[in-house]
Parts: structure tokens; sequence; C-alpha cells
């Protein structure tokens, strides 16, 4: 799937959804729940979550690939993990403050 920036996904499995914030360029494979992601206004029944994808999605949480090339926002907690070309997302870690001597 060709992503851009902005695009609403949703989860096959669950009630997640996500927003791309951003993106490697080219087409990558976005799944939750070890099954492809839908577009934000496909509303295909729920399906079961695949063994070992089992996970959640937590609410304004950043997850983003190893090389931190791609990253989703999430608008709608949902269970299933979020992964790409079959690699599960990391959450995104803070970056810490400056310290105020």
């Amino acid at each position: 799937m060709e992503l851009t920036v902005g695009a609403r996904l949703r989860s096959a499995v669950s009630e997640a959804e996500v927003i791309v914030i951003r993106t490697p360029g080219g087409a990558v494979a976005v799944t939750c729940g070890g099954l492809p992601v839908l577009s934000g206004d496909d509303a295909s029944p729920k399906r079961e979550i695949q063994p070992g994808h089992e996970g959640a999605v937590v609410l304004g949480k950043r997850y983003v690939d190893e090389s931190d090339t791609l990253e989703l926002l999430c608008t709608k907690p949902g269970e299933g993990e979020l992964a790409v070309d079959g690699l599960p997302l990391r959450l995104k870690s803070a970056k810490p403050l400056p310290s105020s001597d």
C-alpha cells in the first residue's frame, strides 16, 4: 500500500485507528493483528487476530519502524500488534527535556 502523510488507517481486527505522520516513500505492507490495515472509510466487518500478533494499540502513542522512516499516531485504541512488512512497530520514546540549571 502506498502511504501518504495524513492518511487515516483502520484495523481489520479491532476498533484501532492510526494516522500516518511520516512515510518512507514507496509501497509498504502495514498490518494490525496480522491482517492488512484498511483505509479510514472502509466498513468491512471485523476479523480475528492472527496467532502471534496479539497486542494493543494505545491512544495517543506514536509507533515507528526500526529505521524511524515510518511513523503512525494512534487516534483510536484497539487490539492487535502494528507491523510493517512483517516487522513489529515499536513505541516511539519521548525525547528527554534539557536540564534547567
